[in-house]
């Protein structure tokens, strides 16, 4: 390998290096009002100035088996496609009536012909105008920086770049009207630790 080549090459990898380094990743444990880790909460951060750089979005499943929809929370970016396989061993009439996404599957079993498409940021509640047991949460964000809690309460963002964010977190326990949480989020490029705390009452055992 020549001088040339290989200058060239250690500029290309240290160039690869510093951008990498500058995306930084932030965990954050989500309590109730309790204080008690809470799971299934939509945690997601919008920069304040700028549009959020696009992923590309690949179709995720809701799941209709043991007449349950799963996951029971689905949080995704704006332009995604659901699919909404019927796994059960009875047929399902899946809709929503939410402003962000009307939408219904009529009476049916296996793979719909085609998913859904969800433009719009919001939170969208389906159900199955057969059995009124059946509900689950869509929750649709204008950003790729999101997470899910898990059992434990605890989220990650990965990839963010140096910036201010308004970072956010929404549940299907806050009160009706309650606007979706949020506090400032200043991303250095270091990673980081937050708390974020949600007028959800703790669930009884």
């Amino acid at each position: 390998m020549s001088a040339l080549a290989l200058r060239t090459g250690l500029a290309s990898a240290l160039l690869i290096a510093a951008a990498s380094s500058q995306a930084a990743s932030v965990a954050v444990d989500i309590l109730d009002s309790a204080g008690k880790p809470l799971a299934d909460a939509a945690i997601y951060a919008e920069p304040e100035s700028g549009a959020p750089a696009s992923k590309s979005a690949k179709t995720v499943e809701i799941e209709q088996k043991g007449r349950k929809f799963l996951p029971a929370v689905t949080v995704i970016q704006t332009g995604t496609n659901i699919s909404f396989p019927n796994n059960d061993t009875v047929r399902h009439h899946v809709y929503s009536f939410s402003p962000a996404k009307v939408f219904e599957l009529k009476l049916y079993s296996g793979e719909p012909a085609n998913p859904v498409h969800f433009d719009k940021p919001g939170t969208v509640v389906i159900g199955c105008n057969i059995h009124d047991q059946m509900a689950a949460y869509i929750h649709v964000v204008p950003t790729p920086y999101f997470a899910k809690s898990d059992a434990a309460g605890k989220a990650k963002l990965d990839g963010l770049p140096p910036g201010k964010y308004r970072l956010k977190a929404w549940h299907f326990g806050l009160p009706a009207g309650v606007p979706v949480a949020e506090q400032p989020l200043v991303v250095s490029g270091a990673d980081s630790t937050t708390t974020i705390n949600l007028n959800v009452k703790a669930r009884s055992n």
